[in-house]
């Protein structure tokens, strides 16, 4: 128990190798040591099926950490147990084990004496190209899934992840997507709460299949060549009774302060990030799934609320400097991205925040949460106010596209079209476009290519690479049956022509977090609602010209400025009938004039179909003349 004096200093970052059930041989005799932190209860007891679960079970010895620790051979492989714990004011309750690997199938919630089997890997190469690589230079296209509601067995079952090694794994590969992120697979009692309010820090939920399966879907994966992130929930726990609440009668895991402990918003408890025990807890549970299951990534939730008092709806007071941010979990966040860069410099970590107040991505020198990412909400919340528009308003609003050109250097982005977006009345992404079928279906397939064609990492939730028109149900599978209609099946064609197109263009990312990587042409065009711009790469040939036509007026011999001149060859039209539009041939290559636009001394005319886009590519270029004015 030596290492539980780093754990009440809050440096303990493998708890689970110490606390919870470890089968070991004492005295000659094999079995199991059960151990759990309580430290104001006045007695701890495990009690299970070796025992029929009676009262007081296997009494167990209390350290000076304040763990409670018993070494026994009654229990069996497969059994269930719980801990008895007798609280501060002498109330008795059976407890979950925090440190549990396996829980039964909610809603029960006693965990499994389970055999942690060695697990052979071989996604050798694809761990070894990720150490090699830098991830700010590489393509990430993230394909969101809400585990139970992505697909279900004809008998309503959802899919476990066995099932989904057969399945997704494939449809990943076959769409282009490079990543998938996993809401929460943590154990949780509530299917309704989609994940986000555990039990089990250390358990996959038994939901979803055993722990080899999720391992086998994730090496499965990493020889595709697709990485694996998942959603982890630091800030805040589930309330129910015999789970982490209150455990020994006291503010354990919580904060003592009650309101600092009651999430009002989310029916939820705050975790004490400044308890060096909860520090323990937590990054141990964080290393647990990146070291366990090999995972590529970890998506911090609701970071706002760890990092601002005043975040939640109840009553909050100021800190001790007198404003309104919450030191612990600041400190708390770097601590916990100093700690996994350390172990684990190239493990991916994302934080969902929604504010500007905090710089949230960066090193840790230069005083930020050292996140790798921020979802951008902004971005999201603006594009899509604009995609919901009358077309008639847009050229009024175009600042509501271009803003975010402003601010991208301020943080390393990811662009999300998530889960919340499509669920709680807020309409799928294909519903809120405006318009009837056909144009709301034209409008999807240019809000997708700004998307990719935006400086920063991308998100799509699924379903909505097909424009499903229904919000999300968790309890109910994806509406595959959309597929049968041509519409949906053209549009799921595009996403996955559009995911191959950013994949090999590499001005679509390796710049992603440069400057230099956009470079504008016309925001400024209202008149006719056609925003274009110039996505670079490395190279200086290696660069794309994006044309949005923001209006169902088509825009013919539309004069675009070009960096150099040439001839250049349309290599994207969101409006092809391939995908769900009208035109059946490309514009023809379109050759430089020196006519003066803005500030380039040379352009083009070609045609942007109407609510379309076009991506333009140099085909011959002069490069060493610069067609900007102001650069010859």
């Amino acid at each position: 128990m030596k290492s539980l004096a780093t754990f009440a200093t809050g440096e303990n970052f493998h708890l689970d190798r110490t606390l919870g059930i470890h089968k070991i041989v004492r005295n000659g005799k094999k079995g199991y040591l059960f151990s759990v932190w309580a430290p104001n209860a006045q007695q701890v007891s495990v009690v299970g099926d070796f025992n029929d679960w009676e009262k007081p079970g296997i009494l167990m010895q209390k350290s000076s950490t304040g763990v409670w620790y018993v070494f026994t051979d009654l229990p069996k492989i497969g059994q269930l147990y719980k801990y008895n714990v007798k609280q501060k004011n002498g109330r008795e309750i059976f407890k979950i084990d925090p440190f549990a690997h396996v829980f039964e199938r909610r809603p029960n919630d006693a965990a499994v004496i389970s055999d942690d089997a060695v697990y052979k890997w071989n996604d050798g190469l694809w761990r070894g190209r990720q150490k090699r690589s830098n991830y700010f230079e590489r393509p990430l296209n993230i394909y969101e899934v809400h585990m139970s509601s992505w697909k279900k067995h004809a008998n309503g079952i959802p899919f476990t992840f066995k099932d989904l090694t057969r399945e997704l794994v494939p449809y990943l590969k076959k769409m282009g997507y490079s990543h998938v992120e996993f809401m929460p697979l943590m154990e949780h009692p509530l299917g309704a709460s989609w994940g986000y309010q555990l039990i089990g820090y250390y358990a996959l939920s038994s939901f979803f299949g055993t722990p080899n399966d999720f391992k086998d879907f994730v090496n499965t994966c990493h020889k595709e060549n697709i990485g694996v992130l998942v959603d982890w929930v630091p800030g805040h726990f589930c309330r129910n009774d015999d789970a982490l609440s209150y455990y020994d009668g006291t503010a354990t895991f919580e904060y003592e302060d009650i309101d600092r402990a009651n999430n009002v918003g989310w029916g939820a408890l705050n975790f004490d990030l400044g308890k060096p025990e909860v520090q323990s807890f937590l990054i141990s549970s964080a290393l647990y799934w990146i070291e366990t299951f090999h995972l590529d990534g970890l998506r911090v939730d609701a970071v706002s609320n760890m990092i601002y008092l005043d975040y939640d709806l109840g009553p909050w007071k100021p800190n001790s400097e007198g404003d309104n941010r919450n030191l612990e979990g600041w400190h708390f966040l770097r601590k916990f991205n100093s700690v996994i860069k350390l172990k684990h410099p190239k493990v991916i970590t994302m934080a969902e925040e929604s504010s500007a107040d905090t710089k949230v991505t960066g090193v840790l020198e230069n005083g930020t949460l050292g996140f790798d990412y921020k979802w951008n909400m902004g971005w999201m919340n603006d594009v899509l106010k604009f995609f919901e528009m009358d077309p008639i308003y847009r050229k009024y609003h175009l600042n509501l596209l271009t803003f975010s050109w402003m601010y991208r250097m301020s943080e390393n982005f990811i662009l999300p079209l998530s889960h919340d977006e499509v669920v709680h009345g807020k309409k799928s992404l294909m519903h809120k476009m405006w318009g009837d079928r056909y144009r709301q279906f034209a409008q999807l397939r240019t809000l997708y290519t700004y998307q990719a064609t935006h400086p920063g990492k991308k998100l799509l939730f699924m379903g909505s690479e097909w424009g499903q028109f229904l919000e999300w149900k968790y309890d109910s599978e994806l509406e595959w049956s959309d597929l049968e209609d041509d519409m949906n099946n053209r549009m799921q064609m595009f996403t996955k022509a559009l995911n191959n197109f950013y994949h090999e263009n590499r001005s679509l990312w390796e710049l992603d977090d440069k400057e230099n990587t956009l470079e504008v042409i016309d925001a400024d065009n209202a008149d006719a609602t056609v925003l274009t711009f110039i996505r670079h790469g490395k190279r200086k040939k290696d660069f794309l010209i994006i044309a949005m036509n923001l209006t169902p007026v088509e825009r013919r011999a539309f004069r675009i400025g070009v960096p150099y001149s040439g001839t250049y060859t349309e290599v994207l039209n969101t409006e092809m009938k391939e995908f769900g539009g009208t035109w059946t041939r490309h514009n023809t290559n379109s050759v430089s004039e020196d006519v003066a636009f803005k500030e380039f001394t040379n352009s083009i005319t070609t045609t942007v179909p109407a609510l379309g886009t076009i991506i333009l590519k140099p085909n011959e270029i002069n490069i060493r003349k610069d067609s900007r004015s102001n650069l010859i």
